[in-house]
């Protein structure tokens, strides 16, 4: 029994003189407190501007010794993100942190690719898993925590940053991505990529024409196809929007209504709704996506909803632009029932 405590007793000793080693290991050697208080500093600087990261190079550069590291590792000054790569101060990683830190971890030279460049550039929604790293041709790395890709094929103009952040291009990340993900997946990516004017269409296609064989290579092209192919005119869009309201039962709307200085494609009066048909046909160029949107917020401003909707929701989404449609009316007219009458008349709105 006795024994048994002191040996207990002894590991905690030798545990703590451990520590104690450590712990004047903090500055290597270079000037005790002062050059802890030294080496603080610099790591506090390198972190802010790596979103609270720090790679094991820069704190031995800082000051720190291997010991000196291990320490902060142990009593939670230093939290591991990626081999090698650090969290300073706390465990919570801020925005974008594990992005960063796989490109840390990977070196000079990595860029994020993929899904996780679809991340950075607000494509896709984060997810959980590993982040997809794209480094320079001929560099093996061994990392089973991420996925690694070469750049062989990474095309110059085809890498840039993004909040500091080294990623591929819009267009670059839309092509990687069809390697890695679904098909609704990708073509959500493309329509928020196109809507935001992120990349040009003949930019993508180029690099499809130079890499014909890649895999995903077939899925993008159609979904390109699919957008170019089958747009709707607008007495076609209108057309179908009709039939749908029609079968669903829902109230009747004004055709090319007339509303002020515009021209509205459907328009309810009395919920004060309107719905503009983006057929790609006749509002896919820049100048006609800036008109639309001063439309809409001219028509917002005067009291009137304005929900767009495009002809892939008309063709493949039928169920559920009905149901958002139903809903808006439906609200749109408890509104105005509870609220004042009359009004000024659509006509008459904006001047």
């Amino acid at each position: 029994m006795h024994a048994g405590r002191v040996e207990v007793a002894g590991r905690r000793d030798r545990t703590l003189e451990t520590d104690k080693v450590h712990a004047r290991g903090e500055a290597d050697g270079r000037g005790g407190a002062d050059g802890r208080r030294e080496a603080d500093g610099r790591i506090a600087r390198i972190a802010s501007r790596q979103r609270g990261l720090i790679t094991r190079d820069q704190l031995l550069a800082a000051g720190l010794g291997r010991g000196a590291v291990a320490h902060r590792l142990r009593n939670g000054r230093l939290h591991r993100l990626h081999r090698g790569v650090y969290l300073v101060g706390h465990p919570v990683a801020p925005a974008l942190a594990h992005e960063l830190a796989a490109l840390l971890t990977c070196g000079e030279g990595a860029v994020l690719s993929h899904r996780s460049a679809a991340v950075v550039w607000e494509l896709l929604h984060p997810t959980n898993g590993p982040e997809h790293v794209t480094v320079p041709a001929g560099k093996r790395l061994r990392r089973p925590e991420l996925y690694v890709h070469n750049a062989s094929r990474l095309g110059p103009g085809e890498a840039t940053t993004r909040g500091g952040i080294a990623v591929t291009t819009p267009a670059r990340t839309v092509l990687d991505l069809a390697q890695v993900a679904g098909r609704r997946e990708l073509a959500r990516a493309i329509d928020e990529a196109e809507t935001r004017r992120l990349m040009r269409r003949e930019a993508l296609l180029g690099m499809l024409d130079r890499e014909p064989g890649r895999r995903g290579a077939a899925v993008l092209r159609a979904l390109i196809d699919s957008e170019r192919g089958p747009s709707l005119t607008r007495s076609e869009a209108e057309e179908r929007m009709l039939a749908l309201i029609r079968v669903a039962s829902l109230p009747q709307p004004r055709v090319n209504a007339r509303l002020g200085r515009y021209e509205v494609d459907l328009l309810w009066e009395r919920e004060r709704l309107v719905v503009e048909v983006d057929g790609y046909a006749f509002h896919s160029s820049p100048p006609a996506f800036e008109r639309d949107r001063l439309r809409d917020a001219e028509l917002g401003s005067a009291g009137f909803l304005v929900v767009r909707v495009t002809w892939r929701q008309i063709i493949e989404e039928r169920e559920a632009l009905v149901a958002r449609l139903a809903t808006a009316l439906a609200h749109r007219g408890a509104r105005r029932g509870h609220g004042r009458r009359g009004g000024p008349a659509a006509d008459e709105a904006p001047g």
